[in-house]
């Protein structure tokens, strides 16, 4: 192996024997010197001429971007120019709908305002009215207490019974010039089979035919009567005084068991025990005689034929016939009138479910008047003569 230094940077590297023979016969060639540096010198010209070239060309490269910078600067400005009175434009555009907005919105404020004061004034005015009307029917509530307990201090049995009598006949007195012009209701005086009812209720139509009759019983019982009776109790009276007194229906009117369920939820029929028979409480009375009423016009038409059949000089022969197809006429129109008189019951029981919602909105009052009855009950008789000799005497001589 051969070394050789090179002549520029000084460099050893090793050469074998025939790169060695091979550089040594190129340096002893004088061509060889002469070639490399036309070659050095052309290399350094063409050099020369490509940076000039590639200098020339990226500068005219350069001088087109900046015009195309120029250009889109330019443009760029104008559509900012425009941009810009666009948005002032618009702006002002925004402004103007802002500033009729606020002043729509203030008006609707103020007006809200003056409609909360006006809401906030009816509201104390309502407020108020219902305080007015809560604290008069608390009046009227404690006046009606005081009453209670003043009546029921002078009860007696007889008393609480005629009371409700009382009531009745003046409901039915209302409405007797309008509603009932040809009927009659006056007290059972006729006691001449040993016991009477307590009304009797009948009614006429044009001819002077009677077409309905009732017997009513008005039963009640004072809150401090030892005894408590119930319904059913005086079924087989009011039965016995319906057919003794020929009446076609007995209506028991009654306050009895206060707390039965059964009574309370309206017109009870209680025909599988006692023919025609029913049982309500006292605001059912003039419903119940209207039911019974309208159910018995429907039926007039026939008894008015029957009254004119009995009424004429008619062949025996033919009488039966007649009577026969007369008792099947009557008995569809009563089939016609029983459904009527059904579908009526059933309005009733609507009627009666909502006074049932009616009362149980007003069983707070009931309650409170629970409560004063119940203070009213310890100031019984008993307790206020009690130690007063001289008002024992005096009740014992009403007693006898």
């Amino acid at each position: 192996m051969q070394e050789i230094k090179c002549p520029k940077c000084g460099e050893v590297f090793q050469v074998d024997e025939s790169g060695y023979a091979a550089i040594l016969k190129q340096v002893r060639d004088s061509e060889f010197t002469k070639e490399i540096q036309s070659r050095e010198t052309q290399f350094e010209a063409e050099k020369e001429n490509a940076v000039l070239l590639s200098k020339l060309e990226a500068e005219k490269n350069y001088t087109d971007i900046l015009n195309k910078k120029d250009s889109e600067i330019a443009e760029l400005k104008n559509k900012l120019s425009s941009f810009e009175k666009d948005k002032k434009l618009e702006l002002s555009e925004l402004e103007t709908a802002m500033n009729s907005k606020l002043a729509e919105k203030e008006n609707n404020i103020l007006q809200l305002k003056n409609e909360k004061i006006l809401t906030e004034k009816e509201c104390q005015l309502h407020e108020q009215t219902i305080k007015d009307k809560y604290e008069a029917q608390l009046r009227y509530k404690d006046e009606e207490i005081e009453r209670y307990k003043d009546f029921k201090a002078k009860l007696s049995t007889k008393m609480v019974g005629e009371s409700l009598e009382q009531h009745c006949e003046i409901e039915f007195n209302k409405l007797r010039a309008t509603a009932f012009q040809n009927a009659y209701f006056e007290k059972d005086n006729d006691a001449k089979t040993g016991s009477k009812g307590d009304y009797i209720f009948k009614d006429y139509d044009s001819e002077n035919n009677e077409f309905i009759s009732i017997m009513f019983e008005m039963k009640n019982e004072s809150d401090t009567t030892s005894t408590k009776k119930k319904n059913e109790d005086f079924f087989k009276e009011l039965d016995k005084d319906r057919k003794e007194k020929n009446c076609e229906y007995a209506v028991l009117v009654t306050l009895l068991e206060p707390e039965n369920e059964l009574y309370n939820t309206g017109i009870v029929d209680v025909s599988h025990r006692y023919e025609k028979m029913y049982v309500i409480r006292p605001q059912f009375f003039i419903p119940m005689i209207t039911l019974l009423r309208n159910a018995a016009l429907n039926s007039i038409e026939y008894k008015q034929e029957l009254a004119l059949i009995k009424a004429q000089n008619i062949d025996v022969s033919n009488f039966e016939a007649e009577m026969n197809d007369f008792k099947e006429k009557f008995s569809r129109n009563f089939e016609l009138a029983s459904k009527k008189f059904k579908t009526a019951i059933e309005e009733i029981d609507k009627t009666i479910d909502h006074l049932q919602k009616t009362k149980e909105a007003l069983l707070s009052s009931e309650n409170n008047l629970r409560l004063a009855n119940n203070k009213a009950e310890d100031l019984s008789i008993k307790r206020l003569v009690k130690n007063n000799p001289t008002m024992q005497a005096k009740f014992e001589e009403l007693k006898k």
